[in-house]
């Protein structure tokens, strides 16, 4: 399973290079390297689960994050690519793509939001975070958790080169 990243938040003009170097590294570079490293065992093995953490980011695209946007949809590009190799070995390859999940990373967006737009961190997940999903609440981790075994389970044989939103309805529209 694949589960890293950051986000950073500015518009392309102010973008800072190594800012943007490093999220591809962690987003998108890390995985292709992690599976590549597994790859063999589990084309021995003819069984093998990859799972990559996506986000509803890699399916929309939203101001000011071209990076973390890029990677998330460069993700599952390879995630698909995976699932065609993997196939003949049994080998499965899916994206998660959830909308935001309660982590620390998510707390600290919500506050830096409030701070930049000077509004109170419940306005920022109601207005900013929810506002595009049908079921306005946030993700918890352990439903990613529960999602992930699902896929890594017997019946997850036949699933493969999937984009598995977990987005609260944002991609309905």
């Amino acid at each position: 399973m694949n589960n890293a990243g950051f986000q950073h938040i500015s518009p392309i003009e102010e973008f800072p290079e190594d800012v943007w170097e490093k999220m591809i590294a962690v987003m998108l570079t890390a995985p292709f390297l992690l599976t590549r490293y597994a790859w063999p065992i589990m084309k021995r093995q003819r069984w093998g689960r990859i799972v990559n953490i996506n986000s509803v980011h890699g399916l929309i695209a939203s101001p000011h994050k071209a990076a973390y946007v890029s990677a998330k949809h460069g993700l599952i590009g390879f995630t698909r690519t995976a699932a065609l190799e993997g196939g003949e070995f049994g080998i499965t390859a899916n994206a998660i793509c959830p909308a935001y999940v309660r982590t620390p990373l998510v707390d600290n967006q919500i506050a830096d939001q409030a701070r930049l737009k000077n509004i109170s961190p419940q306005h920022v997940i109601e207005k900013i975070m929810l506002e595009p999903a049908a079921i306005k609440r946030l993700i918890e981790p352990s439903e990613v958790a529960d999602f992930v075994a699902f896929i890594c389970s017997p019946t997850g044989d036949v699933i493969t080169g999937a984009t598995l939103e977990m987005d609260l309805g944002w991609t309905a529209r």
